[in-house]
């Protein structure tokens, strides 16, 4: 939960967009008062030692070698300020506050400045300062402490992260693009830790954990803030990429306020300018934009997959074009360290799509195919709507890795914590639920006891996948001519290519048989020829075909319509297709399943199925097997699934005669 200084603080700088009225649209207001805020949050960290960097920038001549390190020594960070302004002193000459702000900025070490340049700020100064209201707004800005002993760093990723949310709210943007509520992260690095206690508590361990669409910075600094609190003596190497210009300025200012390592983190799309190529690391966390497409980077993402295969990051397939999800996971995956160098582990956000979308052999389908039967998914949990500020959506926490526990290996644990959550008093644009410290525990705790509860199911790998099986049933037809099929025939797209004095000859010399009708397709294709023959002197084979199609009856007393071999025809009308489901086979993950699904145990398993389930209902179905796919889908929500019955008649009829007296009572008091 935000914290009352949060809130001031927030408020306070808000108050600024009342300067920036007229001048500025509300969706603009960001431009000014996000980079202003890191500007001030770089100024009040480097304050306490401004006078010891400015003595050193005299004394040491600006050939040395070694100078930018002296002075980052001297300014007590891992950045530095060599202007002799600061917020303060910028006031003290109003007339010329463009210039000195200017100055003040090209004083920072490269790091630090390489973060202003990314909020393309010099355009807004210009701006401020042809309106007259650069000294007003730098003004509200001097006037603000956020210096660490009033927000601490902690704080400081909420009040960057609320000012985003305020923005995107004005500009109608998705600020879940940008963040996610603490309590979630909380969960998810309890999540991803778990079972790493023994192992993250050994003194000076040291640790590398990757957000590839790390936004603010938020899942970062929760991360390292955990692991730190776990075992002071451990280091979390944070790294990241972002997208957004401003995010990215924004995560990184905070992590060179916190003395991470600023430079691991990026700039840039992760599908078409992974700037982490090559790299491995020991954890993984992620929220992706949900639902967003790729249509951008589709080009480059399709040749690293026609190209690379697994060599690459997308071997498994690509999803559908309009989400984008699958493949941050894709790209996830390849970044774990693998298992002969210790492993790794993930954990990401997603919406309801992945679990489900795409059908049998689709390239969603085929993803969770390859990470479930390479036994990498542990968990999914489900949790509550109504979390995230920018969708009432449910979401869902999918933890992967490829260093199970010897218990968990070849099962899958779904978690279902849809009903943990407080209702929060007031709402903050779609969020109106969160997490309470009691119920994140609870929920880490099902996790981590892995054991079957009315919350906890425990499935084999295989119980998530299943065979899409066409089934097909004999067409059985009759030909007869009546009213009916002289209209087909004449509405046929074939027919209609004839002369209009072709098509009605044909359709009178077909009128002569009017009632007729043939037991054989080899009779009704002699007429055919016929009528044909006599209307237009030719009978090409597929007006011929076309006319014997129209004249055909579905009748399923008919005779069975065979081929040339004597094989029944199926019919495309009854055509159905069959999901069945797979019994437990410990399978690995193969590329192409075809010869698996041609084997006589999974013909068996159709069969089985066939004569159990569809045999007693239609005795002449029979399945296709050129078109068997293997499918996987995880149908969460169905496994939670309770029945309450209706209620009863009487019950009902008792609510009825309640409400009908009461009616009966307001009208004889209105009759009074």
């Amino acid at each position: 939960m935000q914290s009352e200084t949060i809130n001031n603080h927030a408020a306070f700088i808000w108050s600024v967009a009342d300067l920036l009225r007229g001048v500025y649209k509300p969706s603009e207001y960001g431009r000014v008062i996000l980079p202003l805020t890191v500007l001030r949050r770089l100024d009040c960290v480097l304050e306490p030692t401004k006078e010891e960097v400015l003595a050193a920038v005299g004394r040491l001549p600006d050939t040395l070698q070694n100078r930018d390190p002296l002075l980052a020594k001297f300014a007590g960070q891992s950045f530095f300020n060599t202007s002799r302004h600061t917020f303060a002193t910028l006031l003290g000459d109003p007339d010329n506050v463009a210039a000195n702000l200017r100055n003040y900025i090209a004083g920072f070490s490269e790091s630090a400045r390489d973060i202003v340049d990314k909020f393309n700020f010099d355009v807004q100064i210009d701006r401020l300062d042809d309106r007259n209201l650069l000294y007003l707004v730098v003004s509200k800005f001097a006037d603000l402490d956020l210096s660490p002993e009033v927000v601490s760093d902690l704080d400081m990723g909420y009040l960057y992260e609320e000012l985003i949310r305020r923005f995107s709210e004005l500009s109608n943007e998705t600020a879940g693009e940008h963040f996610t509520p603490r309590e979630v992260i909380r969960l998810m690095v309890n999540l991803l830790f778990r079972d790493d206690d023994e192992l993250l508590t050994k003194p000076g361990v040291v640790k590398t954990l990757l957000d590839p669409a790390c936004g603010t910075g938020g899942m970062l600094s929760v991360a390292e803030d955990h692991l730190r609190n776990l075992n002071p003596q451990a280091r979390l190497m944070v790294f990241g990429q972002e997208v957004n210009a401003e995010t990215y300025a924004t995560c990184r200012a905070d992590m060179l306020i916190k003395g991470q390592e600023a430079s691991n983190i990026k700039f840039g799309n992760s599908f078409d300018d992974d700037q982490h190529q090559g790299v491995r690391f020991d954890y993984l966390l992620a929220n992706p934009p949900f639902g967003v497409e790729w249509k951008m980077v589709a080009e480059k993402v399709k040749d690293e997959h026609a190209a690379q295969g697994f060599a690459g990051r997308f071997g498994a397939g690509l999803p559908r074009i309009n989400d984008g999800s699958f493949l941050f996971l894709q790209h996830m995956i390849s970044k774990m360290k693998r298992v002969d160098e210790g492993g790794a582990r993930l954990a990401i956000v997603f919406n309801g799509s992945p679990l489900f979308t795409g059908g049998a052999g689709s390239g969603e389908s085929e993803i969770r195919r390859w990470i479930i039967e390479s036994d990498m998914l542990e968990a999914v949990v489900a949790l509550p709507d109504q979390l995230f500020y920018n969708t009432g959506i449910s979401t869902y926490i999918w933890v992967v890795t490829n260093r199970k526990t010897p218990e968990r290996r070849g099962k899958v644990q779904l978690v279902d914590a849809r009903d943990y959550f407080t209702k929060m008093r007031k709402n903050l644009g779609e969020k109106r639920k969160v997490l309470s410290d009691q119920q994140i525990d609870e929920i880490a705790r099902l996790y981590g006891a892995f054991e079957e509860d009315p919350r906890v199911k425990i499935f084999s790998n295989e119980s998530f996948g299943f065979l899409r099986v066409t089934v097909e049933r004999p067409l059985r037809l009759r030909w007869e001519i009546t009213e009916n099929t002289l209209s087909a025939v004449a509405a046929d797209k074939r027919i209609a290519t004839l002369e209009h004095e072709q098509r009605e000859s044909l359709l009178n010399q077909l009128r002569t048989h009017h009632g007729s009708t043939y037991a054989t397709e080899y009779e009704v294709r002699q007429a055919a020829q016929e009528a044909l023959l006599d209307a237009t002197a030719d009978k090409p084979a597929a007006l011929v075909a076309a006319v014997a199609g129209a004249l055909a009856v579905r009748d399923p007393d008919a005779p069975i319509v065979t081929d040339r071999s004597g094989a029944p025809k199926p019919d495309p009308d009854l055509r159905d297709q069959e999901n069945i489901p797979l019994p437990p086979m410990n399978v690995a993950y193969e590329t192409d399943p075809t010869a698996r699904l041609e084997t006589d145990e999974y013909r068996s398993v159709v069969d089985d199925y066939l004569q159990t389930e569809v045999h007693p209902h239609v005795p002449d179905a029979w399945p296709d097997p050129d078109k068997t796919k293997l499918g996987y889908e995880i149908p969460l929500t169905r496994h939670f699934y309770t029945y309450n019955p209706p209620r009863s008649l009487a019950d009902i009829n008792s609510d009825i005669s309640i409400l009908e007296d009461e009616i009966q009572n307001l009208l004889a008091e209105i009759s009074r």
